[in-house]
């Protein structure tokens, strides 16, 4: 499974950002081969529509689940449209690494 989880920095051992569309990088994860790629977020600077470039950024990656905090309106109608699975870190979530782990263990609460 392919995952993508929102984050401050390049690496696997970052901590989690809360909010998707404004993420500066986005880690992206393959759970079977634990082969992973940091990937700049493009809509982190845009001034208004952030959501639905990283939305659609995160489907161009071929992504089977995205995880964040928050994903905002307009990037959860976009994921919906595109039936991919939104899940929430918990309150343990703080790197990207525990993340993966915690996702792995079904532990991330799935978005309506």
């Amino acid at each position: 499974m392919i995952i993508i989880i929102s984050a401050q920095n390049p690496q696997l051992d970052s901590f989690i950002e809360r909010r998707f569309g404004r993420a500066p990088w986005f880690i992206k994860v393959d759970t079977e081969t634990s082969n992973w790629q940091a990937l700049a977020n493009p809509g982190a600077s845009q001034s208004g529509g952030a959501g639905v470039t990283a939305a659609q950024f995160a489907i161009d990656q071929k992504v089977d689940a995205v995880i964040s905090g928050d994903f905002g309106p307009n990037a959860a109608n976009v994921f919906r449209a595109a039936k991919i699975g939104m899940h929430l870190f918990t309150s343990e979530s703080e790197t990207v690494k525990q993340t993966v782990i915690d996702f792995q263990q079904g532990k991330l609460p799935l978005m309506p």
